[in-house]
């Protein structure tokens, strides 16, 4: 699975991209950041407030519960701003 991250998420972590193994029918967003987050400090500190963290697998924006089993790509991204 190819994993994105974007602006600060991409700064706190120090990748742009990753590809990772995993294979688990039951992998949802939230147990890929659990995941994550036991890779190090940097991915500690992308995922600490993570309902500021959107996430696309797919490229179609979803929520943190969504099943990642068939996911080829998963993007993470802090949220939009306009004006």
């Amino acid at each position: 699975m190819k994993i994105l991250y974007f602006a600060w998420i991409r700064d706190r972590i120090g990748l742009s991209e990753e590809s990772l193994d995993i294979t688990d029918d039951k992998l949802t967003v939230s147990n890929l950041m659990d995941h994550l987050c036991t890779l190090g400090d940097g991915y500690k500190a992308a995922f600490e407030d993570r309902d500021v963290v959107h996430v696309a697998v797919d490229m179609v924006e979803t929520t943190h519960d969504a099943s990642l089993a068939t996911a080829a790509e998963v993007a993470f991204y802090p949220p939009f701003t306009g004006g």
